[in-house]
């Protein structure tokens, strides 16, 4: 089954005092490039939040961002008065205005409010484990949905990439008979007599310099290969996928090269074209 590198996850828990949201958000890259936002009173938990992250999705640049918002009395908040007074003492020194409003600028001042939270417990940390991995779920949900779309593309596009071999094969014995043709016309324009077997020698000589049998033949095999990986159990194969795909493009561009037939050449035309619509989205296989 293909996977798409591209999902996003979102959860939300509830504890007595905080509700904590967790969105991973997760793109195409060649390798694992992961970034984790975090509050500091749950750094102790990061290496242990990186190594699960890394070990489900693997591959992508990956987003981790965790919120928390307070809904409970968990806050200690004092008014520092000293610092308070201070402030208000200063501010009489350059206003006149009344002390109510003098104490509402103080309080806004740097270091007017003090705030202590008590230290993260362990019964939290596990809630916010588990909110991750329940994104990280949502995230894997997603992946499987997109890599469904990626693989009928690809399937899509391996059929058309199918048809169009066909067509070269359709069109390859034609190719002989054309070339027979231009180079007897070649000589009779030149009203030269040549011996038939040296004729017929150089005929088959340029023939099998500019034959793509094996080509076809190989293209043949390395469209079925990729119709076989693609069935394989679940692996990380983007990589594999666009190297397969990288040789089937040598193929065509060899079958292109050695044509020399207008009409094959405007079949490897499409080849190519369907080739790059199926490389462009094998950027976001896994």
């Amino acid at each position: 089954m293909i996977q798409s590198m591209t999902g996003f996850g979102k959860a939300v828990s509830q504890t007595p005092n905080k509700k904590i949201k967790v969105e991973i958000k997760s793109l195409n890259s060649k390798n694992l490039d992961l970034n984790i936002r975090l509050s500091s009173q749950y750094r102790q938990k990061e290496m242990e939040i990186r190594k699960s992250v890394a070990k489900l999705l693997e591959r992508g640049k990956i987003d981790v961002s965790v919120y928390t918002d307070f809904t409970g009395e968990e806050t200690s908040t004092e008014v520092n008065q000293q610092i308070v007074k201070g402030y208000i003492k200063q501010l009489k020194q350059i206003s006149d205005g009344e002390d109510m409003e003098l104490l509402k600028m103080a309080v806004r001042m740097p270091e007017a409010i003090s705030s202590q939270r008590p230290e993260v417990d362990t019964s939290e940390l596990n809630v916010l484990l588990d909110t991750i991995q329940n994104a990280l779920n949502q995230v894997l949900s997603y992946r499987n949905q997109e890599g469904l779309a990626l693989e009928n593309d690809f399937l899509i596009r391996i059929k058309a990439l199918k048809a169009l071999l066909e067509e070269v094969k359709k069109w390859a014995p034609e190719r002989v008979e054309q070339v027979k043709k231009r180079l007897q016309k070649s000589l009779e324009e030149l009203k030269m007599e040549v011996d038939q077997n040296r004729f017929e020698q150089e005929i088959i000589y340029y023939l099998e310099k500019y034959d793509v049998t094996e080509e076809i033949t190989r293209l043949e095999h390395h469209l079925d290969y990729f119709l076989k990986t693609m069935e394989e159990p679940h692996a990380m194969k983007g990589k594999k996928l666009a190297f397969i795909a990288q040789e089937i493009g040598r193929e065509i561009n060899t079958i292109g090269s050695k044509s020399n037939y207008a009409l094959l050449q405007q079949i490897v035309v499409k080849m190519k074209d369907e080739l790059e619509k199926l490389k462009e989205q094998l950027l976001n296989v896994l």
